[in-house]
Formats: structure tokens, sequence, C-alpha cells
């Protein structure tokens, strides 16, 4: 147990350096950004998804064109029958082979709406992947944040306890003395094992916090170099929320969802209209039977027990139900924002003030240990007097990270936490490649090999 720990000390140890020292190695924020986007299980399986979109567009084309089949037949009959001779049994073999094609001439325009439907769709999904980019990165500025939080806070325990020792040994100096009483010992004794828990909890956070660096980027955090100054986001709270209208993915997702929603109103009305369809044949036969057709046929829906209108009524209401859904996004957003701002203020105005507690803190601990020495003051003054030195320097670290982290929460609640926004300057998913392959549903020849170099582009083949 006691080389266990002795372990995970020295791994904390060599972390800690990671935020004490400057190193031409150390991971940058953006670092942590990048390999968040690269190693992202989420972000893969949201593409993949969006891919599956874009085949519902290649099948919706694949609609519009003619079916063309083939059937090869072949049959082999007996039939036994009574006679004045006996039974007489007559076997007869054949065989055929017909090739047929039928087209969709008219059907009150519900191909062309379900083309245009999976469309929208897919315009959705990729709306929908930015929403999960925005989170990814957003996660990924958290897990830098509070490696260093972690590291920082740890590094103040541990310069804590190294001072209440000191502490400690003064005041027991000072009672062989007769100086203090056994009660000014008994009282730093308790704070350094108060100082020695607090180092315990300190090590176990940013153990956690490494961990969950692990989860979101892929690999543990090293050497973490100082966050270059927070980017800028908006001038004015309202300006903020006049971005998040026109640009979060969130609400043009939910837009392009009450479009798909209304063109699925228009195809359930079209599904009253006639169909008007081609169809041609041909075939030959074992007795060298040649035979072929050409046909026209319209039909026309009279009665199917109400389903069509119960159809066309299901689809009104889910219309509607988006659109509320488009309204309630566009308020969570909206407030998202506001909540953002309203947290960045917070985080600025407590790191302006932990700066003047920081000075008046100190003032006043090296003040009080002075006079302590004098005998003018306890030792559990000078104890005291540290704590809030200590608070002060924790307050600090809390109020940067929050500020870090209340920025990018507000350039994700305005829809701007991308990679492109961010300029990381890496090679991006290209939602198009994969849609511009399959858009018009490509079987075989230039077009598939052309689908099989998109595949092994994003390493899908």
């Amino acid at each position: 147990m006691g080389d266990a720990r002795a372990l995970i000390r020295a791994g904390l140890a060599a972390a800690i350096i990671g935020f004490t020292t400057v190193h031409a190695g150390a991971q940058t924020l953006a670092d942590t950004l990048v390999a968040a986007y690269n190693n992202s299980h989420l972000l893969e399986q949201n593409r993949a998804l969006l891919r599956a979109a874009d085949e519902d567009v290649a099948q919706a084309v694949a609609l519009l064109r003619p079916v063309i089949g083939f059937v090869a037949r072949a049959q082999a009959s007996a039939v036994t029958v009574d006679t004045s001779r006996g039974r007489d049994t007559r076997e007869d073999y054949g065989a055929s082979l017909t090739i047929s094609a039928e087209l969709t001439l008219y059907d009150g325009g519900a191909g062309r709406l379900a083309l245009e439907s999976a469309q929208e769709s897919v315009l959705a999904a990729r709306e929908g992947l930015r929403s999960v980019e925005q989170q990814v990165l957003l996660n990924a500025v958290i897990a830098f944040v509070s490696v260093r939080n972690a590291g920082e806070v740890l590094s103040i325990r541990q310069n804590n306890l190294r001072v209440i020792e000191q502490e400690l040994r003064a005041a027991r100096d000072r009672f062989e003395v007769g100086e203090i009483t056994r009660t000014d010992v008994a009282i730093a004794e308790a704070r350094l094992a108060a100082a020695r828990s607090a180092l315990a909890a300190a090590e176990g956070d940013l153990a956690v916090a490494r961990e969950t660096y692990r989860a979101v980027t892929g690999g543990l955090p090293g050497m973490l170099r100082v966050p270059p100054p927070p980017p800028a986001t908006a001038a004015s709270d309202g300006s903020a929320r006049d971005v998040a209208v026109r640009r979060h993915p969130a609400i043009l997702r939910a837009q392009r969802e009450v479009r798909v929603a209304e063109l699925n109103v228009a195809r359930a009305a079209a599904a009253f209209n006639g169909r008007l369809t081609a169809s041609a044949q041909a075939g030959i036969d074992s007795d060298d039977t040649f035979s072929r057709s050409l046909s026209l046929s319209y039909s026309v829906p009279i009665y199917r027990g109400g389903q069509l209108s119960s159809v066309h009524r299901q689809a009104i209401a889910r219309r509607d139900a988006t659109i509320a859904a488009l309204h309630q996004t566009t308020v969570s957003v909206i407030q998202d924002v506001g909540r953002a701002w309203a947290q960045l203020a917070v985080a600025r105005a407590s790191l302006e003030a932990s700066e003047r507690q920081i000075a008046a803190a100190r003032t006043a601990f090296e003040g009080v240990r002075e006079e302590a020495t004098l005998g003018a003051r306890t030792t559990l003054d000078v104890l005291n007097a540290e704590q809030e030195l200590l608070d002060a320097r924790a307050s600090r670290v809390a109020a940067e990270s929050q500020q870090y982290i209340a920025t990018y929460t507000l350039l994700a609640a305005m829809g701007l936490l991308t990679v492109e926004h961010l300029g990381l300057g890496i090679p991006t998913y290209d939602p198009e490649a994969y849609f511009n392959a399959v858009r018009s549903a490509p079987a075989t020849t230039p077009q598939g090999a052309r689908l099989d170099r998109v595949l092994k582009s994003i390493g899908r083949d």
C-alpha cells in the first residue's frame, strides 16, 4: 500500500511540474481541442448517422427512376388420365424468360416531395453534427481547465502544508521556552492534520481531472501551458442573443425539421391523387414464341377505410409539434446565452475581487506572523491569517477557471464553438464529400469508384 501511494504521489508530482514550468513540448489549449476533435467517438457516431441520412436522398432518387427486372421460369408438369388401354401419363416441359420495366409518370408530386424531404433531413442532420462538435470542443475546454485548476489547487495545498509545518515547529519551540501553552501547539497540530486531508483531496481531484481529460482527448495530459487570453465573444448580451438566433445549430436544425414536416404534410395530401405508371414487358418461351407488351395504368384511391385522411391529419399534428419545438429551442438557446453571459460577468467580477483579496490577505498574514514573533499574536491568529490567504488564492484559481469555461460556454451558446471559428487550422470532416458521391444513387462504374475513394478518405472502407 505504501509503495502504491508513493507511485501515485510521484505521478501527481510529475504532473504538477506542467503547471509551474513552461516547456517547449507542453500541450496548449489548442492541442487539447484538436485531440478531442480527432479522437471523439461521439463525432464518429454522428458522422455515420449523417451518411445514413445521405443515403435517404439516394433512395428517394431511386424511386423516381424506372424499375427493371427479369424473370426466368422453368416448369414441368405431368397429367395422368384413365383410358381404355389403362392409365396414360402425359409430361410437359417448358421455359420462359421475361424482362419488364415500370416507370411512374405521375404520382401527384409525392416522389418529388419525398426527395425534398430527404434533402432537408440531411441538412438538419448536418446541424446536429455541428451541435455535437460544439459539445466535444466545450468538453475539451472544461477538461483542460479542470486539470490546470486541480494542479494549481494541489500546489497551493502543498505550499500550505509546508507553511503549517513551519508554524508547528515554531509553536513547539515557543512552547519549550514557555512563551505559549500546550493548547497553541494542539491547534497547530489540528491544522496540520486538516491540511494533510485537504492535500489528499486535492490529489484525488487532480487524478479525477486527468482521467476526464483522457476520456475527452484519448490520452493523459502532459505539461499544460498557461492558456491564452479568452477569445472575444460579443459586445453585449443582446448582440450575443442575435448571433445565437442566426447561428446556433440547434435552432437551424429545428428550422430544417419544420420544413421536413411541412413537406410530409404535402406528401400525405398527394396520396389522395391518382398515380399513372407505364410498363413494358418482353419475353420468350421454349417454343421460341416471342411476346411483348406496353401498357399505361392510372389508379386513384377511392376508399381505404379512412387511412389516408388519418395519415394526413397525423402529418399536420407532427408539423405543429415541430413548430412548437422550434419555438422552445429558440427560447432555450436564448436562455443559455443569458445564463452564460451572467456566469461570465460573475467570473470576471470574482477574479477582480480575488486579486484584491489576495493582496489584503497577504499583507495581513505577514503582519500577524511578525506580531506573533513579538508575542502580540497567538498561534491561532497566525493560522487563521494563513487560512484566509489560502482561501483567497484558491478563489482566484476558481475564478480564472470559471471565466474560461464561461467564455467558451457563451461561444457554444452563440453557435460559434467550432473548429472553423476557433481557427484551429486542422482538416475537418467534409459532409459534402459523401453526399455528393451518393446523391445521384450510384450503383457501379465511375460513380461507384468515386464513392469508394470517399469512404477510404474518411476511413470507412
